[in-house]
């Protein structure tokens, strides 16, 4: 992919820009590209500033070895819901809708694991032990209660997924509504037609909740919104991209006359009544920019990292009070998919642990070149934990404690290499993924408008702008409102703007 950038930056210098007004779009994810692309349609000089060595942003494609056919694993963004209406437009534009392949998700696999009270088992012989260690956790927790089978079966699963999805600061209290709130609403509905297995012992939690949108709305704020991630997480309508992930920032970046440029960071921003004052550090030089609009696609934890001027004090404030959530991805370069020899085709195993789960991708590389393990998935405080530690140590780690699931990872030459990426604090590109979790829809829209509101000439894009966030989904969506309010301000305007390089100190 890096030889594909440079051979398309090498193509777009020969081509022509138009003469529109000039925009930079800073940050090179797929919030920023679709918005290169968008406004290159409408008629705007557009130019990228990316910071990093690479494009994309949480869409991260990880190849074990060079060429089409090495074993590939997400580090970041790794399934796509099919009602992302935005998102497969795109796919379909770029013209890659025939390489969309199901993506098995956590607790579809039937021979993956699901860690209990009383070690690993099968998920498929999962039901038994998860119900007994439901029925003590309610002993303890509301005494002399007891619930039909039905009601049980339903608790217990809910919260394996909560156990399996939930960073730690909100697993405890997910737990307690369930068992307060949720547990009592359940017990008035038939739950018998969204019972599955020959012991009606599995329950359909999507037909359920379609079946019975009351339920959700009974829930606190907390468990109502966390149940949107229950729910698309563990989807049976889940997409992934054969061949990577990242062929969606790399065919919009193709799809572009002007340039991208890596490895220049924004380090300054002014924003007058007649454009931005952008400064640039690269090549160990700093410039500033001078722009008709920009378009900043950067997560607020790096904007925070950046000398801004002219903001209102709304903005300032919604700059520093959205939250963000890390996220860790461990992945093994294996010798042999060592797992189907258990019958796991896909799907995930809930290892809990220090790991939390463990993704299965497909094998479709060329045979003998070994296959990706997503060994380690974490979220919240443990992938914060995690990526406080220096790769070497995080990957040992994760070796030992999934070790104890597939002791087969410990043969000397089973782990031909390891890679990591923690989207956390420590990351110089993003904190992790925006969350409204625990907000009421009221609450998460007035922050979503408050964050995607333009500041002048300055517009906003990313998840954190949308009313998806964490998905690919919520940084197309941001991106299109951001082009259809840069548009709308620069109806008419023809305003002339260098787009100038000047000496440090302008800002």
């Amino acid at each position: 992919m890096h030889d594909t950038l440079r051979n398309w930056h090498a193509h777009s210098l020969g081509k022509a820009w138009p003469a529109g007004p000039r925009v930079l779009v800073l940050g090179a994810g797929m919030a920023g590209l679709v918005a290169a692309y968008e406004l290159e349609r409408r008629g705007y000089r557009v130019e990228v500033l990316e910071g990093g060595p690479r494009i994309g942003g949480r869409v991260h494609t990880h190849r074990f070895g060079p060429g089409p056919g090495a074993p590939a694993v997400e580090l970041g963004a790794m399934r796509i819901p099919t009602h992302h209406r935005h998102t497969l437009e795109y796919v379909r534009l770029l013209g890659l809708e025939g390489e969309l392949r199901p993506f098995t998700t956590l607790l579809s696999e039937e021979n993956a694991y699901l860690r209990t009270a009383n070690g690993f088992v099968r998920i498929r012989d999962a039901a038994r032990p998860l119900c007994e260690d439901f029925r003590r956790e309610l002993a303890v927790h509301r005494p002399g209660l007891h619930h039909t089978h039905e009601v049980t079966v339903f608790g217990a699963w809910l919260t394996a997924v909560v156990d399996a999805i939930a960073p730690p600061d909100l697993r405890e209290a997910l737990r307690d509504d369930l068992r307060r709130q949720l547990l009592d609403l359940v017990a008035g509905v038939d739950l018998l037609p969204h019972l599955r297995g020959a012991a009606g012992d599995r329950v359909d939690l999507h037909s359920l909740f379609a079946a019975h949108p009351g339920l959700r709305a009974g829930c606190s704020g907390r468990l109502g919104t966390f149940l949107d991630d229950i729910l698309t997480e563990t989807s049976p309508a889940l997409l992934r991209l054969h061949g990577g992930m990242d062929r969606l920032p790399y065919g919009l970046a193709g799809r572009l006359t002007g340039p991208v440029r890596l490895g220049h960071r924004v380090v300054g921003l002014r924003v007058r009544q007649h454009g931005v004052l952008v400064r640039v550090r690269a090549g160990g030089r700093t410039t500033v920019r001078h722009a008709d609009f920009v378009v900043c696609a950067l997560p607020f934890p790096a904007l925070r990292r950046i000398r801004v001027s002219g903001l209102d004090a709304d903005k300032l404030a919604v700059l520093d009070s959205v939250q963000y959530c890390p996220a860790t991805k461990v992945a093994f370069h294996c010798r042999e998919p060592f797992w189907r020899a258990y019958g796991i085709e896909g799907g995930a195993s809930y290892t809990g642990g220090s790991i939390r789960q463990t993704y299965y991708p497909a094998v479709d590389g060329i045979p003998g070149r070994g296959a990706a393990l997503l060994a380690s998935y974490t979220i919240g405080e443990e992938a914060a934990r995690l990526g406080r530690m220096s790769p070497r140590r995080r990957h040992r780690l994760v070796l030992e404690e999934l070790g104890a699931v597939h002791p087969e990872l410990l043969r000397p030459g089973m782990v031909l290499g390891a890679v990591s990426t923690a989207w956390g604090d420590g990351s110089p590109w993003s904190a992790g993924c925006t969350t409204r979790w625990g907000k009421s829809p009221e609450e998460c829209e007035v922050e979503r408008a408050r964050a995607a509101r333009p500041v002048n000439r300055l517009f906003f894009a990313g998840e954190h702008c949308s009313t998806a966030p964490a998905w690919i989904e919520g940084a197309i969506e941001s991106a299109l409102e951001a082009v259809d309010g840069l548009v709308a301000r620069g109806a008419g305007s023809r305003a002339g703007v260098s787009g100038h390089h000047d000496p440090a100190g302008a800002l």
